[in-house]
């Protein structure tokens, strides 16, 4: 058989391959959370949120939305050197954002079931 022809089939089989696998992947919801801080923060964004009465007040005091955590952990990243990974029962983690041209840091106690905000505060990188 000749080159070209392999080439051919080759190039029909791949792509009836990656129709079929458009055609079952297509709809599924799959992502692709490999690193340490995307894992984190889907982990802590598939649990309920509870929001420590101090945490509350800052956001309250520097009149700002809870629905900003939300975008923090969209788009946050995870200080794991301010982190305690190891904490038991729950985990700590230090996660900052910047949002309206500040930098939002908010510690969170991630456990099984719940994570929980225990402090939030605008930092500078000076």
């Amino acid at each position: 058989m000749k080159l070209i022809h392999r080439i051919g089939f080759f190039s029909v089989g791949l792509f009836f391959g990656i129709i079929i696998l458009f055609f079952f992947l297509g709809g599924k919801k799959a992502s692709c959370d490999y690193t340490p801080n995307a894992r984190v923060l889907k982990n802590i964004k598939t649990k309920e949120r509870f929001f420590s009465p101090e945490a509350l007040t800052y956001f309250r005091t520097n009149k700002l939305d809870t629905a900003l955590v939300s975008g923090v952990l969209e788009n946050g990243n995870v200080d794991f050197s301010k982190s305690n990974t190891e904490g038991t029962p729950c985990n700590i983690y230090f996660i900052s954002d910047e949002i309206e041209g500040k930098t939002l840091e908010l510690e969170v106690e991630n456990c099984d079931s719940l994570a929980t905000f225990q402090k939030a505060k605008f930092i500078s990188l000076n």
